[in-house]
């Protein structure tokens, strides 16, 4: 076959997956919304049907071939083309090494572990839990040994999230950030001057928070008419296909930090996904190249936008409109330390800037040992509470404030948590860059317009997708490799002006 029709060949094909994976997470966005109890069992059968034909798909021996035919040709010259390539060859050969049995029961169990997990963590009985854990980690060891790997089985699993990166390079990643970062949160936690996070925690009832999310995931950009934003045991964010982007948020009628700031981080995903060039649509090329550049949105959108002062000067007068009896006696500057107030949590989905890393390198270091063996599903609980003390300084005081807050290990989402870390450093990168090239970004935000920081992230991020690697877009975009310096310059800064006296 000559090199052109083979790549069109596989183009069509690509195209049929995407349709087929599409299907797959409109089935769970409905299990994690709307499907009722009763509906677990077949909803796992549903899942573990599509994930063993889309593993037919993509192990058809019938692409390697075209693969072959492609690969060095002028097929393949135009950057998006090869992109393509590389990654149709990439996902072909790792996904070619895992047998569709080991996928069905994957998609099954990880559907049924995640109902048993939201069961678990509303009892906070881990021993609910535990068997469901132990299975699930059996097979992510054995999709590791299926899929190779040179020093540690949990390498396999990172590269399903961050392709290239490996379990050595990110343990000096978060021994960087924890020699910075953790003396920084101490001394700020013992500052003289506290702000009082009471104010979070008074009455904002759960139907005014949706209304005020969603109002301000619009005025960022979030176009509701190819997107929706629903409630779920834990925020999250599925892209459908073009113009279906769905972003879940929980709500607590007694604090307002968790859905706001879990809203806003699921709307840098979403403005993601809506942003990715639709030309591209079913093309590798056309995805995000890494989760760390994906989570690189939402905690820009999050803490460098959500957290910044400027973002309150728009957005208070109409907070305090939505929740007056909360709200009527608090000055914006008091509201706005209170938001950003740094001490150690036992929740990582509510944790402050400086220690949200910390939260990270204790999954990062338990999930490790669970994939390797070093750590068994019947000690994670003990385990969980050393690695709290130890990078934390505090204890959980029950499963579900401990080791079952987070869903990620129910779904199998094993090497997922550190990408939050690398989303983390590209995110302080990016900002840094964009807000130079505007010269400066507060007063904008301060008028309520974000338009310009969105189109500054539409085309040096969003529209390029894949066609060149996550590191080396981060690089062209910010004017550096990826780095942790700008992150903790950026914290230092923001946090010695905010807890200084006045």
């Amino acid at each position: 076959m000559k090199p052109q029709a083979a790549y069109d060949e596989l183009l069509r094909r690509s195209r049929e997956r995407a349709l087929l994976a599409s299907c797959a997470a409109v089935l769970a966005w409905d299990e994690d919304t709307y499907m009722p109890a009763g509906g677990a069992a077949h909803r796992a059968d549903q899942l573990a049907y599509l994930a063993g034909l889309e593993h037919d798909q993509a192990t058809d021996p019938r692409l390697g071939d075209l693969l072959d035919a492609v690969e060095d040709s002028d097929a393949a010259g135009a950057p998006a083309a090869a992109a393509n390539v590389r990654e149709w060859r990439r996902l072909y050969d790792r996904t070619s090494r895992l047998a569709r049995p080991l996928v069905e029961e994957t998609a099954r169990v990880t559907s049924l572990a995640q109902q048993e997990w939201a069961a678990a963590r509303r009892a906070a009985d881990f021993g609910r839990f535990r068997p469901w854990l132990e299975r699930v980690v059996a097979l992510k060891r054995r999709e590791a040994d299926a899929l190779g790997y040179d020093d540690e089985p949990y390498d396999a699993l990172l590269e399903e999230y961050e392709p290239g990166a490996r379990s050595r390079d990110l343990a000096g990643l978060f021994g960087v950030l924890r020699a910075e970062l953790a003396p920084l949160a101490e001394r700020l936690a013992a500052a003289p001057r506290q702000p009082d996070v009471g104010v979070l925690r008074r009455d904002y009832p759960a139907d005014r928070q949706r209304a005020f999310g969603e109002a301000a995931a619009a005025a960022l950009g979030f176009d509701f008419t190819r997107g929706r934003l629903d409630a779920a045991v834990h925020p999250s964010s599925v892209a459908v296909g073009p113009g279906d982007v769905r972003l879940t948020t929980r709500y607590d009628p007694h604090e307002f930090s968790d859905a706001f700031f879990s809203t806003l981080h699921e709307v840098g995903h979403g403005l993601y996904e809506q942003g990715l060039d639709a030309a591209l649509t079913g093309q590798p090329a056309g995805d995000a190249p890494s989760l760390g550049l994906h989570e690189s949105q939402a905690r820009l959108w999050e803490n460098a936008v959500g957290h910044g002062r400027a973002f309150w000067e728009h957005f208070y007068p109409l907070a305090r409109r939505a929740f007056p009896e909360a709200l009527a006696d608090v000055a914006l500057d008091d509201f706005h330390f209170a938001v950003n107030r740094v001490g150690p949590s036992p929740i990582r989905a509510r944790a402050d800037e400086v220690t949200y890393d910390l939260h990270v390198l204790a999954r990062f270091e338990l999930e490790r040992a669970l994939v390797s063996g070093e750590l068994g599903a019947a000690d994670v609980p003990a385990a969980w509470g050393e690695a709290y003390r130890r990078c934390l300084g505090l204890t959980p005081r029950d499963d579900a404030e401990g080791c079952l807050q987070d869903g990620h290990w129910a779904a199998g989402m094993f090497g997922y948590f550190p990408t939050y870390t690398l989303g983390n450093v590209f995110a302080a990168q990016l900002y840094a860059r964009a807000d130079a090239d505007a010269g400066g970004l507060d007063a904008a935000f301060a008028r309520g317009d974000f338009g310009g920081l969105l189109e500054w992230l539409r085309v040096k991020v969003h529209r390029r997708g894949a066609v060149v690697p996550a590191a080396r877009l981060v690089e062209e975009a910010a004017g550096g490799p990826p780095d942790p310096r700008p992150l903790v310059a950026a914290l230092r800064r923001k946090y010695g002006e905010l807890y200084k006296a006045p």
